[in-house]
C-alpha cells in the first residue's frame, strides 16, 4: 500500500518500562531503597506509576551513540542525597551533578549490575 494511502495515526507514548537483572531481589532493593519505588513480589516485580511525571508523560529522543540500549532518566529531589544512596548501594558516579544552560541539573550513575540511569533535579 503506498503512504499515501496510510491513515494519519497517533503518536504512541511509552507505556511501560522493564529493568532486566542478573539479580533481581539485589536490583528490586536498590531501586525501592533509592528511588522510594514500591515494587512487588514475584517473579514480575510490578512497579506502579510515580508522581510527578511531566504533563503528558515522559518525552524522549534517539540520539547517535556507540552501543544500542535504552535509557532512564528519574527525578529526583536532590542530587546529592541521591548519589549518596546509590553509592551506599553498590552503584557508582560515571558523570557527577552538572547543570544543563537553562535546564535541569542533572547527574549519570550506574546501578549495581551496570544500569545507567540519568538523574534529573528539577
Amino acid at each position: 500500500m503506498p503512504h499515501d494511502d496510510v491513515t494519519p495515526d497517533w503518536a504512541r507514548p511509552v507505556v511501560h518500562w522493564e529493568i532486566q537483572a542478573i539479580d533481581a531481589d539485589r536490583q528490586r532493593a536498590f531501586y525501592s531503597e533509592v528511588f522510594n519505588w514500591s515494587i512487588g513480589e514475584g517473579p514480575i516485580m510490578g512497579i506502579p506509576a510515580g508522581l510527578g511525571a511531566p504533563e503528558g508523560g515522559p518525552a524522549g529522543h534517539i540520539r547517535q551513540a556507540d552501543r544500542a540500549g535504552v535509557s532512564l532518566y528519574v527525578q529526583v529531589r536532590s542530587l546529592t542525597e541521591t548519589i549518596d544512596r546509590i553509592t551506599a548501594r553498590g552503584g557508582s558516579v560515571v558523570i557527577p551533578p552538572f547543570d544543563l544552560a537553562g535546564g535541569p541539573s542533572l547527574a549519570m550513575v550506574l546501578d549495581p549490575e551496570g544500569n545507567g540511569l540519568t538523574l534529573v533535579q528539577q
